[in-house]
C-alpha cells in the first residue's frame, strides 16, 4: 500500500488553515496541526478526527517566538522525518481598520515579525528536511499589487515581503537543481475572523477554499515560484 503523504499546516485548528487541513485529510493526506493553544488544537484534532482524518499529532507554532520556532523545527524532524509539504498560513490581521496614515509603527513591526520573519525562520529551518523529501512549502498569501479596494498596511506589507521571500527562494532552488518547490497561493476574499468574519460579494467560505486549495496541491503539477489566485480580489461596490 502506498504510503500517505505527510503535510504540516500552520494555523490549522481554525479559517482557512482548518479548512486546507481538513480537505487534505479527506483526499488522503496524513496531518501535523500547527496551532499555538493546547486548548484548540484539541478541538480541531477532535473535529477533523470524527471525519476519518488521520491526524498523527499537533505541533506548538507560535510565529513571534523565534525560539520556539527552532524547537518546533526540531520536534518535526524528530517526529516526522517524512514530512513532504509544509503550508505556511499562520499570521495575523494586523490594524485593519485604520489607512497607512495612521498606522502605528508596533503595528507594522509586529505583523512583519509573525507573517514574516517568523514565517521566514520556520520555512529556513525545516528546508533540509523538505528538500530531503522532494517536497514543496506553500505559501497563502495575498499579492503584492495593490488593490483599491482592500490594503490594510501592516498585513499587505507583510505578505509582499513573504511573497519577495518566496521568489527568491524559488530561483536559488531552480538555480541549484533542487527538488525543493515553493509557491505562494492567494485564496481570495475568505470569510474567516481574521477580517471579523466579513461577508461581500465575491467572498467565499473555508469550505470552498479549503477544496479548491487541496485540488490545487493534488495536482500533480509543478508549481515552482508561481502565485496563484484561486479567487481574485473583488470590487466590494458592486453586487
Amino acid at each position: 500500500m502506498m504510503k500517505k503523504k505527510l503535510v504540516f499546516v500552520t494555523g490549522a485548528n481554525k479559517g482557512i488553515g482548518y479548512g486546507i487541513a481538513k480537505y487534505l485529510g479527506l483526499s488522503g493526506w496524513k496531518i501535523i496541526l500547527g496551532a499555538r493553544h493546547d486548548g484548540r488544537a484539541a478541538v480541531a484534532i477532535s473535529e477533523l478526527r470524527s471525519m476519518g482524518i488521520d491526524v498523527v499529532g499537533w505541533v506548538r507554532t507560535e510565529l513571534s517566538d523565534i525560539a520556539g520556532l527552532m524547537h518546533a523545527a526540531q520536534e518535526i524532524q524528530e517526529q516526522y522525518p517524512e514530512l513532504t509539504l509544509l503550508v505556511n498560513n499562520a499570521g495575523i490581521p494586523g490594524d485593519m481598520s485604520v489607512d497607512a496614515q495612521h498606522t502605528e509603527i508596533s503595528d507594522i513591526r509586529q505583523t512583519l515579525d509573525v507573517n514574516y520573519i517568523g514565517t521566514f525562520a520556520l520555512t529556513q529551518a525545516l528546508m533540509p528536511l523538505l528538500e530531503k523529501n522532494s517536497g514543496r512549502i506553500v505559501n497563502i498569501t495575498v499579492p503584492s499589487e495593490i488593490s483599491p479596494y482592500w490594503h490594510p498596511l501592516a498585513y499587505v506589507a507583510s505578505k509582499a515581503a513573504q511573497n519577495a521571500m518566496m521568489g527568491v527562494m524559488a530561483m536559488e532552488l531552480q538555480q541549484r537543481g533542487s527538488a525543493l518547490e515553493i509557491f505562494s497561493v492567494h485564496p481570495g476574499p475568505t470569510t474567516t475572523d481574521l477580517n471579523g468574519n466579513m461577508s461581500l460579494p465575491g467572498f467565499h467560505d473555508i469550505d470552498t477554499v479549503g477544496q479548491k486549495m487541496a485540488e490545487l496541491l493534488n495536482d500533480g503539477r509543478c508549481h515552482q515560484g508561481e502565485f496563484i489566485e484561486l479567487y481574485p480580489i473583488v470590487d466590494e461596490s458592486q453586487g
